[in-house]
């Protein structure tokens, strides 16, 4: 494996959202890992029977990550009176049902239980997320065609 195929396995990382990706092949094994504090650690090492005469250094490298759509921010306290409606699964976030459509909903609609406010794009399987409490859309916290994971807060709601 050379320098650019591991950079673009950080690159995917990145934008995927994982906390952790490990990878291990006959010679080489790789660890990224996605921290809180919006950096990626990559350590490789050669593992050992299967080191060439010239001995392989273990190399460790930290990027700074460039996709801020891959970190989840804390609910400051002026949010803490919405309630968060979180990701069922783990996916592709699309905030409308086809390009050629609009929007499911946008800041400031009203919502009831059972309303549609997204599609999670899952294994070629494109799940609707309904509401489960009515109110009004205060936030949307993701962006449309990123990708989620299992519990990540994507609207904020006043129920009142």
């Amino acid at each position: 494996m050379d320098l650019k195929e591991i950079q673009n396995l950080i690159k995917f990382v990145a934008k995927s959202g994982a906390s952790e990706v490990k990878l291990e092949m006959d010679d080489v094994k790789i660890t990224i890992k996605t921290g809180s504090e919006d950096k990626e650690t990559t350590i490789i090492q050669q593992l050992p029977g299967a080191v060439p005469v010239a001995h392989a250094p273990i190399v460790a490298q930290t990027v700074q990550a460039t996709e801020t759509d891959a970190v989840i921010s804390s609910v400051s306290s002026e949010d803490s009176k919405y309630l968060t409606i979180k990701s069922p699964i783990i996916g592709t976030f699309y905030r409308r049902p086809s390009p050629d459509k609009s929007n499911f909903i946008e800041i400031g609609d009203s919502i009831n239980e059972g309303s549609v406010l997204c599609v999670v794009e899952a294994m070629k399987l494109f799940n609707e997320i309904e509401s489960e409490i009515s109110g009004t859309v205060v936030k949307i916290l993701v962006d449309d065609s990123s990708p989620v994971e299992f519990d990540q807060p994507l609207f904020l709601v006043d129920p009142s």
